[in-house]
């Protein structure tokens, strides 16, 4: 134990616990990949522990079996046993702990104190920063959430893993998805072709979707959000940085009853229609969606947004209407700059949340009349280099000129431009221009 009056010069440790933990690791070298789970060498604090566990390691990592033995020689080929007070050292370790049973209790408390003295190194570094008046406030809010959000997340933080841990996840992985029910391995949007052609929604990812004015890229995103949230029971978080949470949730409204948007937005229903819309409300109602209008949102407030949302609510998808409309927080910088640096941002937080992000994307006006391209993405090709699933809804203007109330609904195809990892091509939809919904083909349409 510390002393009281030396607690705050003396970084959090406990020796014992990290001795216990590397002598149930010499005990039972079977447990070292539930270790790794939680440590790495540089979450030891005494010096010769961190010798000894990366040794440990390195033993894991060659496919042999840690003892007093075989790692001593490791540490003598690493040029680290005198370091680590030699052999005896080593043997001293098995008497520190009776068996190997509590293994993982130890390893959590050398995390533990691992996190602690990350986060009084954090708050060092951001009081230094604070008191530099060259650095942003918002860059420093920033900063901060990400690095807390990076100790806060389990292993977040770590620079490397050894295939040697990634095999036996990957296989649990795919055993799982082999006996589970459920058709896809991510989050399915609610048309069917699609799902079958992208699996769903993967997480990490960046999804794109793209079209050009009036072609209904809101009511696209709005109507996988609402399949997820009312049908997928998946929390979903809506950044609407054009219409109003009450304008959307008019059209979800309109959409989930079948009933025309206009007259829902104007109050002039029927009568009948009124237990339609009931029906609906009290659908949403239950639904995890979670909407966030805010016009001009800057860049970092999306991303701080974004994070909370994850840790209160455990969104596991995150759609943005719609990228070009988001601040960034330079706005000297040239317009394809800004729009580059807002992509990568939202991939690399699509990563650090580990779920979906989906952005919509206005399409450069040539894309007009025509079937979009990527290069027709607007402002940026680093757009498409950030994404990895694209996909544009496009319609020949001539259909959406016949279309009228003999005809329902308007023919729309949705392109799968590019998929990082799955096929390209495209997918037929019905557009109800009425309800501002899509609706796969397969449905029959006849009379409704």
């Amino acid at each position: 134990m510390i002393p009281a009056q030396l607690k705050d010069k003396v970084p959090p440790h406990n020796a014992e616990a990290e001795q216990a933990a590397l002598g149930a690791l010499l005990l039972d070298p079977d447990a070292v990949p539930h270790t790794l789970r939680y440590l790495r060498p540089d979450d030891f604090y005494v010096n010769a522990n961190k010798h000894v566990f990366a040794a440990v390691v390195s033993l894991f990592e060659k496919g042999q079996k840690a003892d007093l033995i075989t790692l001593a020689d490791e540490m003598r080929a690493m040029g680290s046993l005198e370091n680590a007070g030699g052999a005896a050292y080593i043997a001293k370790l098995t008497d520190a702990v009776p068996s190997s049973a509590n293994v993982e209790y130890y390893a959590k408390i050398v995390r533990e104190c691992s996190v602690r003295r990350s986060l009084i190194k954090l708050s060092a570094n951001i009081r230094q920063k604070a008191h530099d008046d060259s650095v942003e406030t918002s860059l420093l809010l920033d900063e901060l959430q990400e690095s807390i959000f990076e100790v806060s997340q389990d292993r977040q933080s770590v620079t490397y893993r050894s295939v040697r841990e990634i095999v036996p996840d990957a296989m649990k992985m795919i055993e799982k998805m082999s006996k589970s029910k459920a058709l896809y391995t991510g989050i399915p949007g609610g048309f069917a072709e699609l799902d079958s052609m992208t699996s769903g929604f993967q997480d990490s990812e960046l999804i794109i979707i793209g079209a050009r004015p009036s072609v209904g890229k809101t009511a696209f995103a709005l109507n996988m959000a609402a399949h997820m949230a009312l049908r997928e029971k998946v929390p979903v978080c809506f950044f609407s940085l054009e219409m109003s949470d009450l304008s959307l949730t008019y059209r979800l409204l309109a959409s989930e009853a079948r009933i025309n948007s206009e007259k829902v937005r104007s109050g002039l229903i029927k009568p009948s229609d009124i237990q339609s819309l009931m029906d609906a409300a009290s659908r949403i109602y239950e639904a995890p969606l979670y909407i966030v209008d805010v016009p001009n949102l800057k860049l970092l407030d999306l991303r701080s947004l974004a994070r909370r949302m994850k840790t209160e609510k455990d969104v596991k998808i995150i759609f943005v209407d719609y990228l070009t409309l988001i601040t960034h927080e330079n706005a000297d910088l040239p317009r394809w700059e800004q729009i580059s640096s807002i992509s990568r941002s939202l991939k690399s937080l699509a990563r650090e949340l580990k779920i979906p992000v989906v952005a919509l994307s206005q399409l450069k006006r040539e894309a007009e009349g025509k079937q979009p391209s990527l290069s027709d993405l607007r402002e940026s090709g680093s757009i498409e280099q950030d994404a990895d699933l694209i996909l544009f809804i496009h319609r020949e203007r001539e259909i959406d000129k016949r279309a009228d109330e003999r005809s329902p609904y308007i023919p729309t195809d949705v392109l799968i431009a590019k998929q990082r990892n799955g096929p390209v091509g495209k997918v037929s939809l019905l557009f109800f221009n009425n309800f501002t919904r899509f609706e796969s083909l397969e449905k029959d349409h006849h009379g409704h």
